[in-house]
């Protein structure tokens, strides 16, 4: 199985696959750009943690399924949408300077 999927395109790919050679025990898990679905489920779920979970205390899994549930009722009546309040200019600048940084470490 391939530990990691880098394009040799990619700058720099050959040193990192030199790099994850040496340390076996990391793995990457690439998500394609288009994946701010999977930003906002892990929002629900660090917010599931925060809100409910982080210093529960339950005695039984049935405790702990009950509290997920009052957490999902509570959270589905009252929905808030999602407003996106990245700046675009904000976003590609610093695009901009990563690809900078990974440019002069080759």
């Amino acid at each position: 199985m391939p530990r990691t999927s880098i394009p040799r395109a990619c700058p720099g790919a050959d040193r990192v696959c030199a790099w994850l050679g040496r340390h076996q025990r990391f793995y990457f898990h690439f998500t394609s750009t288009s994946a701010s679905w999977l930003n906002a489920v892990e929002g629900f779920f660090a917010k599931l943690t925060r809100r409910r979970l982080q210093r529960g205390v339950f005695k039984a899994i049935a405790d702990l399924q009950a509290a997920i549930n009052r957490f999902l009722r509570e959270t589905n009546d009252n929905p808030k949408p999602f407003i996106w309040t990245a700046d675009p200019d904000a976003i590609i600048e610093q695009v901009r300077r990563g690809k900078q940084v990974l440019e002069s470490i080759r």
